[in-house]
């Protein structure tokens, strides 16, 4: 059946870049698409933007940490957790730029690898000897392990402030917690520095139609983002959909918190509707976009123009979602059917950009697919 697919799709290219009419509609090329206006508000308009909102989020979550550590009482965790929250969901905005010194040193890696290695991480803490550096810390770092820091240790709130003022390990609680939130900090100013220096030039003059072009590895992060940190990440896995049916419940985002699952999932569905319809960080201004170069191209999907189509579906995801618990958990446990629903509607959008959109683009995926489509 897939064979079939892509044969159907490689048949119906042309009619899928026509909107019908005239022979003249139907000759209109991806490659004389205006790329470097694309480029140009991705860059200044979405992707820099996003970087900056990002790290303002972290500065206040290190402000919210030292303030916390400096002086731990229900008031300062509570404003610590706001402030978790407030970065982790500045996070997903980012996410989907995995691409370039972002890339090179594994941003989304060691942000946001889930579940957590607790046990890890209070090794690192009893040590006092680790390298956030290393891939193997990856697992014991990022806002998974903030979240075990802020929310996991102990069985209420009176508990967890005890591993930072009367336990024996204060000292070290707070200076993990400390670390492991700066570490977010300088790897984004990292990525961000990158951005302003030079590569922001570099990436906007890259405006070819190769695989390496500045729009192809783009859209790839996009649809990669979509498919594997979203639909399987945050969904998928938790629900089962890759291990035989077999749940995890423990697998979700924001497992301690354990009520922002839902929070972070249509946060980041969001970020992602935003960029493929070109809308300017935290602005309703819209500009050059992949729904603008479907148009453009005439792409189309029974009867309707492929960019409306793909639009439309974040409207049917965020519809499915709203069924869904706060608590992935509390869902994958109690009525996984809603959350296998929920992965079903998104599985939709991945055909839509994965494969409908790609090619009417004629944008190669160039990353690996393990699970089919």
């Amino acid at each position: 059946m897939k064979k079939l697919v892509f044969l159907l799709l490689g048949i119906g290219f042309i009619a899928a870049c026509s909107s019908g009419g005239s022979d003249d509609e139907a000759t209109t090329k991806p490659d004389s698409f205006n790329r470097t206006a694309l480029l140009t508000n991705w860059a200044d308009n979405i992707i820099i933007p996003s970087y900056e909102g990002y790290q303002q989020q972290i500065v206040a979550l290190e402000n919210a940490a030292t303030a916390f550590t400096n002086m731990p009482t229900d008031a300062t965790l509570a404003a610590v957790r706001i402030a978790w929250l407030d970065a982790y969901k500045a996070y997903q905005y980012v996410a989907i730029y995995n691409f370039g010194k972002a890339d090179e040193i594994h941003l989304v890696s060691s942000s946001n690898t889930y579940p957590t290695d607790a046990a890890g991480i209070e090794s690192n803490i009893s040590t006092g000897t680790y390298n956030l550096s290393l891939l193997s810390q990856y697992v014991k770092q990022g806002f998974p392990a903030v979240d075990y820091l802020l929310n996991g240790l102990g069985t209420d709130d009176t508990m967890l402030l005890s591993f930072y003022t009367t336990s024996a390990s204060a000292t070290k609680y707070k200076k993990y917690l400390n670390d492991v939130i700066a570490k977010l900090k300088e790897n984004n100013a990292i990525v961000l520095n990158d951005w302003k220096t030079g590569y922001r030039d570099a990436y906007v003059k890259n405006s070819g139609t190769s695989v390496t072009s500045a729009v192809s590895t783009t859209t790839n992060a996009f649809v990669k983002n979509f498919e594997k940190d979203i639909r399987t990440g945050k969904v998928g896995f938790p629900a089962g959909k890759f291990s035989n049916g077999t749940k995890f419940p423990e697998k979700v985002e924001a497992f301690y918190k354990n009520d922002v699952s839902k929070i972070l999932l249509n946060t980041a569905l969001q970020a992602s509707r935003d960029f493929f319809n070109g809308k300017q960080y935290k602005s309703e201004t819209v500009g050059a976009s992949l729904k603008s170069f479907l148009e453009y191209v005439k792409a189309e999907r029974d009867g309707q123009l492929l960019g409306t189509t793909i639009d439309k579906q974040y409207d049917a995801i965020f519809s499915s979602n709203s069924a869904l618990s706060d608590s992935f958990s509390n869902q994958v446990t109690t009525d996984n059917s809603k959350m296998l629903m929920a992965y079903d509607v998104m599985q939709k959008q991945v055909i839509y950009t994965k494969l409908d959109m790609t090619q009417a683009l004629n944008i190669t995926i160039d990353y690996v697919d393990g699970d089919g489509d």
